[in-house]
Order: C-alpha cells, then structure tokens, then sequence
C-alpha cells in the first residue's frame, strides 16, 4: 500500500504534508494566528489540486490502480477543508468511483457514487454541471455492471443536464452521446448507435 501511495501521489506532495502535519507554537497575535490558519489552507487546497488532476491523469491513461491512493488524498483534503457534507467532495467521488469502477472494485465504486449522489440530494441549490457529472458516473457504473438499460436512463439524464447547461453541441453534451452510443453498439442496436457516433 505504501509502494502505490508513493508511486501514485506521495512522491509529489511528500514534502507538502510537512508543514501540514507540524504542528506549530502557537502564534502570539491574532493576525499571525490568521495570517498561519490562511497559509494553511491555501496549502491543502493546492494539495487537493494536485492530488485531483494526477488521479485524474492516472484514469485518462487507463492506469486506473495507480489513480486511486491520489483520489483518495484529493478526497481526504476535501473533507478536511470543506466538512463531510459539502458539495465540494463531489468531483473526488466522482473520480474514487470511476478508477475504483476501471481497477474492478465495484463495492467500493458503487460506495463512493452514494456518497455523491447523496450529497447532490441534499443540496437543492446544486448545479446542473454538478448533476450531469453525477448521472455520467452513475451511467457508466451500471454499464461495468451490465444493467445497460439503467445506464441508458443515467446517460440520457447526463445529456439532458449536460446540454440545457452547455448546450447540445457542447463537448460536455458529446461525452454523454458517446457512452450512449458505446451501449447501444454492445446491445446490438447499429442504427442508434451509428447516429449517435455521428452527432459526436
């Protein structure tokens, strides 16, 4: 576990954690309490970058094992910057879900979509390009677990949410009509998949 911590993130943002995990003498005034508190939590945003796009990274290029120690910073930080229920910790479940999903690990994957899709529950004012993202992953989960018709449903709300935001010639619209495409070419349907190959 060690090993593909520091393969997957640790190596980058070892020296980060140090100033992170130190803990300090408390500062005399208020202002350098404030000025301290800051500073710290610029860190661990920047570490939440860094750990969101390597695992991202890692996913892109099919390396869905090595992306997942790096998700799970990025999803630790989160936490630790925005609280357990914030609609913030959505694009790093997202992520544990799809390289969970890719590594073959669908308890967890399907753990992590809850997590999300309960979070968007509870958050009415949550966007759109928040929810789209949701369906998608949701979609292709139930397309790894072979429930295509549950994927189309999820799909189909991705490229609803998807286009009424971006637009229906949108590159965020496209990704929905290719996964769709993708199930309708393993069902067998040529003609629909063929279209929706097409409008990609």
């Amino acid at each position: 576990h060690q090993k593909a911590d520091w393969v997957s993130i640790h190596k980058q943002i070892c020296q980060l954690l140090i100033p992170i995990r130190t803990s300090l003498p408390c500062p005399p005034t208020e202002r350098e309490r404030k000025h301290g508190t800051e500073q710290l939590l610029r860190r661990q945003k920047y570490i939440i970058d860094v750990a969101y796009s390597t695992a991202q990274e890692f996913v892109w290029a099919g390396k869905h094992e090595e992306a997942r120690p790096a998700a799970l910073h990025a999803l630790r930080f989160s936490i630790e910057v925005y609280g357990s229920d914030s609609l913030q910790l959505v694009p790093a479940y997202l992520l544990l879900a799809e390289a969970s999903t890719g590594a073959g690990h669908l308890p967890e994957a399907s753990k992590y979509l809850s997590q999300a899709e309960w979070i968007v529950l509870r958050t009415p004012a949550c966007s759109a390009a928040v929810q789209y993202k949701l369906h998608r992953s949701l979609g292709l989960f139930c397309a790894a677990q072979g429930n295509l018709e549950k994927a189309l449903f999820h799909l189909a709300n991705d490229v609803y949410l998807a286009g009424s935001t971006f637009g229906l010639k949108s590159i965020e619209t496209s990704g929905g009509y290719f996964h769709m495409a993708n199930i309708f070419f393993r069902q067998n349907k040529m003609d629909v998949a063929n279209s929706l190959y097409t409008e990609v």
